[in-house]
């Protein structure tokens, strides 16, 4: 099932277009992170394609970098930029960890040796990139992205769609938050699954969890007026 990693990556170049296009005509940080988030994870759906049918070294590194470590982070981060406007500081001052962080892990990630010898194209790379990579080093530095990415991500939408819900307006940004709440825990669960002994999950996962954050987006991108506060007594 490893065409599903081929549909996610062509799933997510759209979404990640549509974004920067936006951020192209509107700008806005979050848009332009939430893009750069997008190209991530799509870096890491096609290296989990390509490695499936030969081994390279190269996007070995670049799967473990936008499929296992820094995708969430990126995205979470756009979500901070959107949220975060008090103390106006703060944002920056992530932005700045978030970069120092990420050049650290791609020349962490790059000099880690490789096992080549541990590669099976029959099995998912998620399933033995342990015996591939050496314990410690770069892949400890999931740990630190990965709760930054879901707090970010997750954690925003969810709590922008209790804030819309709270005040009764903007259904459609209440519904479109939870989807991307839904969306970005998608692949968790399907790593969770991968664990388990069932790494198809993890493909189908991963292309749902896309259309789903896709579909969020446009619904709370679409300025719909007819909402208003309701009186309650």
């Amino acid at each position: 099932m490893n065409w599903l990693s081929l549909i996610s990556t062509v799933v997510t170049l759209v979404f990640a277009g549509f974004v920067l296009y936006r951020y192209a005509y509107r700008g806005g940080a979050h848009l332009l992170l939430w893009g750069m988030g997008l190209i991530l994870y799509a870096i890491g759906t096609f290296a989990e394609f390509y490695l499936a049918l030969r081994w390279s070294a190269a996007w070995f590194h670049l799967w473990y970098l936008g499929g296992a470590m820094l995708t969430a982070a990126w995205l979470g981060q756009g979500t901070v930029y959107l949220l975060v406007r008090k103390p106006a500081w703060l944002p920056h001052a992530l932005m700045a960890l978030l970069a120092l962080g990420s050049v650290y892990a791609v020349w962490r990630v790059f000099a880690t040796p490789l096992d080549s010898a541990a590669f099976s194209a029959t099995m998912p790379v998620s399933l033995q990139y342990k015996q591939i990579m050496p314990p410690g080093g770069a892949r400890l530095l999931t740990i630190p992205f990965n709760i930054y990415g879901t707090i970010g991500l997750v954690g925003g939408a969810i709590y922008s769609a209790w804030l819309f819900w709270r005040k009764h307006i903007l259904r459609n940004r209440v519904i479109g938050n939870v989807l991307i709440a839904i969306g970005g825990l998608a692949p968790a669960f399907g790593g969770a699954f991968t664990r388990l002994g069932h790494p198809e999950f993890l493909y189908l996962s991963e292309l749902l969890g896309a259309i789903i954050m896709f579909g969020g987006f446009l619904l709370v991108m679409t300025t719909r007026p007819d909402a208003k506060p309701r009186v309650t007594a």
